[in-house]
């Protein structure tokens, strides 16, 4: 029998990246009054978990050496943050991807272009074959944006994760392979 994997202690780079429709930027201090409001509106706070003080949820994210956070902007305007981590063992190397938005940006195609450029920087820049993102299974907007790019389901993860009602909820596992990426 094997033991724990051990992860080595690392941290992610994170860098100015530009899609069609927005720019993603390493997120910066000054960012967290914005985004601790997208995350406060109704909409977000039902799919990200977090406790009462949100600027101290999203600060403890960018403190994170295994998480890189950006801040997504669209016509300089903060709309909302992607996030990465990966899993560096060579036997099991991916990286997978969060986002969040403004409820008010939604629907003009801007998280489906934030997905792509971060996809696009983690398989042609640091040669990531797979990645995964996993929204909760009944989030049917997120699930057509994360397919625009070219994720695809994989499964359901039953009873994944608790939501603010305190009840478990079903999350879907989606993968992209590099080779199906939707550039």
């Amino acid at each position: 029998m094997q033991g724990p994997r051990s992860r080595p202690h690392r941290v992610l780079v994170v860098t100015v990246l530009h899609g069609t429709l927005v720019v993603l930027q390493p997120t910066a201090t000054e960012d967290i009054p914005a985004l601790a409001a997208i995350r406060g509106t109704p909409e977000v706070r039902a799919r990200w978990n977090g406790g009462d003080d949100l600027e101290a949820d999203i600060s403890a994210d960018l403190d994170d050496p295994d998480t890189a956070c950006s801040t997504v902007l669209h016509q300089q305007r903060i709309v909302g943050m992607i996030q990465w981590y990966s899993e560096e063992d060579p036997d099991y190397r991916h990286a997978g991807i969060d986002l969040f938005l403004d409820p008010a940006a939604h629907g003009r195609g801007l998280g489906t272009d934030a997905v792509r450029t971060l996809a696009r920087h983690l398989i042609d820049d640091l040669g990531y074959h797979r990645l995964v993102i996993d929204p909760a299974a009944d989030n049917t907007a997120a699930i057509r944006c994360y397919a625009k790019a070219g994720f695809r389901p994989v499964g359901i993860m039953r009873q994944y994760e608790r939501g603010p009602d305190g009840t478990w909820h079903d999350g879907l596992l989606m993968d992209l392979l590099a080779t199906e990426l939707v550039r």
